[in-house]
């Protein structure tokens, strides 16, 4: 259990929490928009914590991010003790963390989880993974990475059914997200030194992580790379269609809001089909004419459930 910290410090907090979502969460953060009001604050706290956490990972010095994610770690195991962080960035973050984990009653085991595979990311670290054998492997890492995302926002949302059989959904769900994050930025990843595509899943079109690396270097996309990644897209829907169930579980206030970063989320998947499979020199995202066809009517209905 944390300290109560002032009002006026934890609506700072929050309001940190949604201006970096603001800024670097666009579709998660017009889904959020179709939230309840009450709610949003706490589903920014999951993304700002998250959000932190990878920048650490991904942009911190190279030799520098076993270090800060220890830091950041440290600082969250603090703020939980009820002992505040002074620093400017992480500390409003954790802060409004803290107090979602204790308002929602989120299992603390899960922000651990994520923390333990973000350090799989970390060159140099014990756990680092730079790619991925197979499916199975892959799943193990986003477990922590993808699918307790999911398991955090369930008691935010709140469910009309026992939250255990709403919980295989919504691991699905953060699984969905996370694979089209991975087929979307595989040229960001390769820049990075790191491929989350399972290597037999690319092997069975003759593709490997040179050849991703030669196409990203010229610019080109081999036919090899576009049937393997077409083939990663296919079975990235089917885990959507797995996940789909588990929105009619959600407590209807808060249905349009997932929906909406349902389908937008997997409309990436589309605008990667429409590039041609482009993905190794550029980043596909949807338009905002369609993120507003797909959110103004969710919003009207949204409004009206509000009454």
């Amino acid at each position: 259990m944390t300290v109560p910290r002032p009002a006026d410090d934890l609506a700072s907090a929050y309001e940190q929490c949604r201006r970096i979502a603001a800024e670097h969460g666009r579709t998660y953060y017009l889904a959020t928009r179709l939230l309840p009001a009450e709610r949003r604050p706490a589903v920014h706290a999951l993304y700002g914590f998250a959000r932190v956490v990878d920048d650490i990972v991904d942009v911190a010095p190279d030799g520098g991010q076993s270090e800060a994610l220890d830091t950041v770690a440290a600082r969250f195991e603090s703020v939980l003790a009820g002992r505040p962080v002074d620093d400017p960035r992480t500390g409003p973050v954790l802060a409004a963390l803290a107090d979602t984990i204790d308002r929602y009653g989120i299992d603390v085991a899960y922000f651990r989880a994520f923390l333990d595979s973000m350090r799989m990311d970390v060159p140099g670290s014990p756990s680092f993974r730079a790619g991925y054998p197979d499916l199975a492997a892959l799943r193990e890492y986003m477990y922590g990475s993808a699918a307790v995302i999911g398991l955090q926002m369930l008691p935010i949302l709140g469910t009309t059914v026992p939250v255990a059989e709403a919980q295989p959904y919504a691991a699905a769900l953060g699984e969905a997200f996370q694979l089209t994050n991975f087929l979307r930025d595989v040229g960001e990843d390769l820049g990075r030194g790191r491929v989350y595509l399972p290597a037999d899943e690319l092997a069975a079109f003759g593709v490997d992580a040179g050849l991703l690396r030669h196409c990203r270097a010229t610019g080109t996309t081999d036919p090899r790379v576009r049937r393997a990644l077409a083939h990663l897209v296919a079975l990235t829907r089917d885990v959507y269609r797995r996940a789909e169930p588990g929105l009619e579980m959600l407590e209807p206030r808060v249905r349009p809001g997932l929906r909406a970063a349902f389908v937008l989320y997997r409309d990436i998947l589309t605008e990667i089909e429409r590039d041609g499979y482009r993905v190794l020199d550029r980043r596909a995202t949807v338009p905002r004419r369609r993120r507003v066809a797909v959110a103004v009517p969710l919003l009207a209905r949204s409004v009206l459930r509000t009454g």
